[in-house]
This record gives C-alpha cells, structure tokens and sequence, in this order.
C-alpha cells in the first residue's frame, strides 16, 4: 500500500530523507524539481510555448525557480518568472535557487504588495506560490493574486498542490485556490485529491517518485493507505487443478422486487463473473422467468409475499442483501432473518441500508466482519448529516471501530474503511462507470470474494479494485463514455484473468 501522509508527515519524511540519506535539503529539492520536469515534458512538449511560473519565497517557490531553470536547459526558451514578494520571509533553498535562476538569465518579475499584477500571455501557468502546509483561507494579496491567474483561463499546472487548496482537512465550498489542469505532486497523492471536494481545483494529478525514505513512510503507520495494482495482484487466488465448484463458495443474493428485478439480476450476475462457485437469488416469484432468461447458472429461492422462505443458512459461503429489495415488511422481515439466523459477514447495500438507517439498533446486531456499501446519501442517512467529505471521513473511521464493520465509502477513489481505524482508497474506475446498477455489481463483487474465502479486507480491496479495472479496461481503450453494468460484469473474468496472470 501506498500510504498518503498528513502535511506534517510530509515534512518529517522530508527531514528524515535530509538526515538519513543523506542528501541536502537543496538537492533534494533540486531532485523533486526533476521528476516534476521528467512529467511535465512528456505532457508539454512543444518548446517554442510560453510558460509563465508564479512563485512564492518558501519552499513551494523554490521548487518553481528550480523547475523553471531546468526547462531552460531543456531549451525551453519562452520562460517568465513572477515572484510574489508578499512576505519578508524566504527558505534559505529559495535563496539558493533564485541565485541560480538569475545565472541562468530567465526574465524574473517581482510582485509587492498592492502591485497591480501584470497582464499575462503566457500559453501555460506553473503554479507555485504556496505548498502542502498551507492551513488557513487565502486572504488579501494571494487571493487576489490567485483569483488573477484563474481569470486568465489558461491552462495551470500546478507544483506539488494548487496554491490555496488544503491538502487534508476540511475544504470549504467557494474556497480561493488555483483551477489546475494538472497537479504534478511529491511522492503520493494528498488526501485531499481523493476526495470529490477537489473537482473544482484539480482536473487531473500525478505522483512522481522524488526518493523519500519508503521504510520511514510506512513507520509513520498512516491511517490513510492508496491501493496500488501490486497490492491486489498480492493476495489474488488462482484457481488450481482438482477444483471444482464447491472450493469457489456459495453466494447467496437477497435482492430485487417485481419492478427492480434489474438490480437482483446485476448483482448475481456480478457474483456468477466474480468466480462463485454457485450463485442462488433469493426473488420473488415473478422474476423466476427473468432470472432464468439472464443467467441460467443462477439457481433461485422464491419468495412470496409476506413470508420470509425456509433457507438453510448455513449452506451458504456468503450473503448479499439490498438492492432493489425494497422497504416494505416483506424486506424488513428478510433483513431480520438474516441477522438472526446467519452469522457469518454480510454484504449490505441499497434498500438494506436504508432499512438499517431507519433502524439503527440493527447496525449493533450485524455480524462481525459485515460490508457496509454506501454512496454519500446512504451514508449520511446512516450516520448523520455532514457537510463536507473530510468529516464524512473522520464518521467512517469511528463508526467501523465502533461498530466492528467494514464501510465501503463509494465515489471516483471508493474508500474502504476498516475495523482497525484505516482508510483504503481505490485508484480504479472512471466516470463512465456512472451508470444505475454499477453498484449492484459491485456489492455480488465483494460477495462473490467473501465467497472464496478471501477476508473481508482483502473482498472490500480486491472487489472495488477489480470491479473499477474492469471498467477503465472497457471505457479507456475504446473511448466510451458509458460502461453498462451488465458489461462490466460480463468483463469481470477478463479483468481477474490478466491480474492473475
């Protein structure tokens, strides 16, 4: 896992990496200002556009002396250098490479308080007047500064984090910060990046690898881990010769009414593609004929009204329960079966959930282990109200603990967030997968792992991160702007296969 660090643990990592590498601060600043040219040529290659770099006196700053300097020798030639001298504060590594830069011969402007800030023609703005620390609103001179450089609607690449954005933390709605096209940051994304309150700063971002000291970063025991491919592919299971179906589990999905048979179908159908080694839905008498039609590897308990069927829960491997299932008493009624009779982790979504959110006494009752799989209604309909994504967080990391579950936080980088107080964020999927029914999918996904014995960490990990890969592998390529859910879970085998490989 790939753990993603609070401001302070960057600079301690930083500081370690100085002390223990050793390496000066400066070079090691000088390092990071290469991996972020490294990038940023491949994505600009044309070196007869201007670029414009607006930079402060810290470290952010001398990080954008530096970078201008080397795409000179680059033969970049259209380079314009703006400092915003708002403070009488500067790095000493700032110092260091504004020397540089002026041996170098760059065009450098200076840019004082209540200065009127120049008119700019420049084709590509390098961003780099603030950094990672930054922990209180913009005021006075950067926030008009920042709100300049956005009115000139060019393209903004910004240096390790947009100047104003906060890198974790509670955001703001209407904050001032740089609108960048492309954020190039240090080592690993920052927890901010991953969460929908930065659509409106970042487009799009990429990490790059400047050295920092990997065996201190995992001492630093984050709570906030990236799950990588490396980490999938770690605990995925082939299957083996002398197999047969009943090594692969038994899933059981409860789903679906007569006017959501759609939601039953996805979600065993997911189950079936995911590597069951037999799937039965649990549905109602009038979606026999759909079921049968869809999938016949789909076996079926029949539900009638107001009675809940004789099932024999003890057969099964794993339990999915939710979509399209309704709020009625029939569904009601279901739910509480399953919490009485059934005692093995539960995958819960959709209708269940919001059964639970009337009920939250029930919560308490699920067995040890169970999946939670909301979307941000959902879980705020479980857990209270919240106006930004950061406390969304900080609610899911105490209710798991508290309630011995696993949440799985959905959005662009779905978060699983785990009993022991971790927050494990998905780097899959795209928004074609945008789609009614994709998280029917997802959740006879996890049921199907659950169903082979994979841990409910490794179900919640590997089932979000396959169900995503499957989607980039269906939309990327061929450009679509819509994955269907029903393709999707088609696809899944495919996706499995080639990880496994």
């Amino acid at each position: 896992m790939l753990p993603l660090l609070i401001s302070e643990q960057i600079r301690q990592a930083d500081a370690y990496t100085i002390a223990n590498e050793p390496i000066t601060s400066v070079d090691l600043m000088e390092r990071a200002s290469k991996a972020f040219v490294g990038w940023f040529i491949n994505h600009f290659p044309d070196k007869k556009q201007s670029i414009s770099f607006y930079c402060g006196t810290g470290n952010n700053g001398g990080d954008g002396l530096a970078i201008a300097r080397i795409l000179s020798q680059h033969q970049y030639k259209k380079l314009r250098v703006y400092i915003a001298r708002f403070s009488d504060k500067t790095s000493d590594d700032f110092e260091v490479n504004l020397t540089r830069l002026k041996q170098a011969g760059i065009s450098l402007t200076e840019i004082s308080k209540g200065d009127r800030v120049p008119d700019d023609d420049s084709s590509v703005i390098v961003d780099a007047l603030l950094g990672s620390g930054l922990n209180k609103p913009l005021t006075e001179n950067y926030e008009r500064l920042v709100k300049h450089i956005n009115e000139l609607h060019k393209t903004i690449v910004a240096v390790d984090v947009p100047t104003g954005f906060f890198s974790e933390g509670e955001v703001q709605p209407n904050s001032t910060a740089i609108k960048a096209e492309l954020v190039i940051t240090f080592q690993q994304p920052k927890i901010n990046f991953l969460l929908p309150e930065s659509a409106p700063y970042i487009n799009c971002w990429e990490a790059v690898n400047i050295g920092i000291d990997e065996k201190y970063v995992q001492s630093l025991n984050s709570p906030y881990q990236f799950v990588e491919e490396k980490d999938v592919r770690s605990f995925l299971k082939p299957r083996h010769r002398f197999s047969n179906k009943g090594t692969y589990g038994h899933a059981l999905t409860i789903a679906g009414q007569a006017k959501t048979m759609g939601a039953a179908l996805l979600c065993s159908s997911a189950a079936v593609h995911a590597g069951a080694g037999l799937t039965t839905a649990c549905v109602p008498e009038s979606g026999l004929i759909a079921l049968n039609s869809y999938l016949p590897e789909i076996m079926a308990i029949i539900r009638n009204d107001h009675e809940v069927p004789e099932i024999e829960w003890d057969k099964f491997s794993s339990i999915a329960v939710g979509p399209g299932l309704g709020k009625d008493n029939d569904a009601i009624a279901l739910l509480f079966a399953i919490i009485k009779n059934y005692k093995k982790p539960v995958v819960i979504d959709a209708d269940a959930l919001n059964l639970l959110a009337d009920d939250k006494e029930l919560l308490r009752h699920l067995p040890a282990g169970s999946v939670l799989t909301p979307h941000m209604k959902e879980f705020d309909r479980l857990f209270g109200e919240h106006k930004n994504w950061w406390n969304r967080l900080q609610t899911g990391i105490e209710q798991a603990q508290k309630l011995n579950l696993y949440i799985v936080l959905k959005n662009d980088y779905t978060i699983t967030i785990a009993p022991d107080g971790k927050a494990y964020f998905n780097s899959t999927g795209n928004p074609a997968m945008a789609s009614g029914g994709m998280g029917d999918v997802l959740t006879g996904v996890i049921a199907a792992l659950l169903a082979q014995k994979y841990t409910s960490l490794q179900a919640c990990l590997a089932g979000i991160y396959i169900h995503g890969k499957a989607g980039d592998e269906l939309a990327l390529p061929n450009r679509l702007n819509v994955v269907l859910p029903g393709k999707l879970a088609a696809h899944l085998p495919v996706t499995m296969a080639k990880l496994m490989a």
